[in-house]
């Protein structure tokens, strides 16, 4: 016998011993593809300086990981189904290490983003194999103990990047940012060929390309919009790839209707249980990526921390999640998913309603409490709707059920990041032109509108705005007072600049919290309407055996 395992775990006398490991690995590789998410962001002020990147360039630096991993998980999941999910993960992590070490190499704009988006495309492959083969390798009894364990993994990654990416570039340039994940996914490579069963769909004898195709296509061009509407206009591009993503989607629900073995039989949406937890996780996840945008910034810009102590204060979020497990896997089945996720939901709203209260005096202190009510509703919510999901599809379709809760996730997080940045900003700028306004006004530091306009564009440049008002401040008045007190008045305007960017950010924050959690709110009470009560039949009905299941279209035909 060699080292790793190779029978599937239907073929064995009992449940596998080794699963729990087995779910060590799954969580590993998790890890590292939510990591190069949220890390990425700590590193981006040295890759502007170094690359020399402009905003367009740090945006797609960003989000090119985004699209193709959004956009090719359902195809993926599908492929990984019919040969093998085992493999998926494998090629996965093997495509996202070699880009990372490219990634890392690379001096460009261009070199980064390719970099990027073949990331993207490994995790693509990663991230539904692990929910899959977790569904696989499980016994139904525990499923949702070990999905609970893979969400908080989830919650753990978006907390944590941003302290791993922070110790690193304490003593290290941005480009280790991209090699530690390197290590990390040949250790999960390794992991999965020595512990994680092989597993693959039974009876699967053709997939449906065309409707892999279009979801590519609808997806793609959705999640293009989202990212390239708000943060650079609604021009011909975004135009375009809105029509895309809207008739694709027609074209892909026509196709889907029509086919006898659809990639994704959408009638599945007309189940409650089913499109609540799908709506559910989008929700939620709107509001922790539209939330942990800003909050990162504002620990940052605003509160002066380095990226490596905004990464450790950001580790309650992280600790609470685990709780918030810990205490659906008790209250799930007391209670009933209905409530269970209502009640979380709305303890996320909020916590999210109370950032509102944030101001430009506001200390580390007034966000501990919202970061932990926040990590609890996480924890209580993600679990039990990625368990209804994954019950949703029967045995033969774990890799597409795995695609569907990491889409909502990746749409979900997009459009937070989309909607709520954009209030953000625009609330930044309209505060900060006024305050500029005001304070000309009473006779203080008159900021040219050329330097106006760049303090607007962000907080970062707000700041930087400010030390050059008070350097050219300082120089104009040297000849007239002296160098010593010319400095003096230079720093009080200069700080007076700065407190008119931490005033405007906060205020930003406030707003843009408030919107957030309306939104969640709102998505509360109709994700509370859509999930059945607790007598209602299970998702997991779904799951029965190919003997007691309904047959297919073209079977019945």
């Amino acid at each position: 016998m060699g080292l790793g395992v190779s029978t599937p775990v239907d073929k064995m006398d009992g449940p596998y011993k080794r699963r729990w490991a087995a779910l060590g690995v799954l969580c590993l590789s998790l890890l590292i593809i939510v990591m190069a998410n949220t890390s990425l962001t700590v590193a981006a002020p040295d890759m502007v300086k170094d690359l020399g990147l402009g905003s367009s360039d740090l945006q797609w630096v960003i989000d090119g990981y985004t699209v193709p991993y959004a956009a090719l998980m359902l195809i993926l999941g599908a492929v990984g189904d019919k040969y093998s999910r085992r493999g998926a993960l494998v090629l996965g992590l093997l495509v996202f290490a070699g880009a990372s070490v490219a990634g890392s190499l690379v001096d460009s704009a261009t070199g980064v983003i390719t970099a990027r988006a073949v990331m993207g495309v490994g995790a693509a492959m990663i991230m539904p194999a692990t929910l899959s083969l977790l569904a696989a390798t499980f016994p139904r009894e525990e499923r949702a103990k070990a999905i609970t364990i893979w969400t908080a993994t989830a919650g753990l990654a978006i907390a944590v990047g941003p302290l791993v990416a922070g110790a690193l570039l304490e003593d290290h340039g941005w480009a280790s940012t991209f090699l530690i994940n390197v290590p990390i996914a040949l250790l999960g490579a390794v992991g999965a060929l020595l512990l994680v069963p092989p597993s693959k769909a039974a009876g699967v004898d053709r997939i449906d390309y065309v409707g892999g195709a279009l979801s590519v296509v609808w997806v793609g061009s959705l999640i293009y919009m989202i990212i390239e509407g708000p943060h650079f206009g609604w021009g011909t591009k975004a135009i375009v790839a809105a029509v895309l993503a809207g008739v694709g989607l027609v074209l892909f629900v026509l196709w889907e209707l029509r086919h006898p073995r659809p990639v994704l039989d959408v009638r599945r949406f007309t189940k409650r249980a089913f499109a609540g937890s799908t709506m559910a996780v989008a929700l939620f996840f709107l509001a922790v990526f539209g939330a942990f945008y800003y909050l990162t910034q504002h620990l940052q810009f605003v509160l002066g921390y380095s990226p490596l102590d905004t990464g450790v204060r950001m580790l309650p979020l992280a600790g609470a999640v685990f709780v918030g497990g810990a205490l659906t896997a008790v209250l799930t089945p007391k209670l009933g998913m209905k409530v269970t996720v209502a009640f979380g939901m709305t303890v996320g709203t909020v916590a999210i309603a109370l950032l509102t209260r944030v101001d430009e005096h506001s200390g580390y202190g007034d966000f501990v409490l919202p970061l932990v009510i926040l990590g609890l509703a996480i924890g209580l919510s993600l679990s039990p709707c990625t368990n209804a999901i994954m019950g949703s599809f029967p045995e033969d379709q774990l890799g597409v059920g795995g695609a569907v809760n990491s889409t909502s996730i990746e749409m979900g997080g997009s459009l937070g990041i989309a909607i709520l940045g954009t209030v953000l900003a625009n609330t930044y700028s309209d505060k900060l032109g006024d305050a500029a306004a005001k304070a000309a006004a009473a006779g203080g530091p008159k900021i040219p509108p050329k330097a106006l306009d760049a303090a607007q564009d962000s907080v970062g440049a707000g700041l930087y705005v400010a030390q050059k008002v008070g350097e050219t401040v300082a120089a104009q008045a040297a000849p007239k007072v002296g160098l010593q007190q010319a400095e003096q008045l230079g720093a009080q305007q200069a700080q007076t600049v700065v407190d008119a960017v931490h005033k405007a950010f906060s205020d930003a924050v406030a707003h843009t919290s408030l919107v957030g959690a309306i939104v969640l709110g709102a998505g509360t009470v109709l994700v509370a309407f859509l999930l059945p009560g607790r007598g209602a039949a299970s998702p997991e009905s779904d799951e029965r055996p190919d003997a007691e299941r309904e047959p297919e279209p073209a079977a019945r035909a």
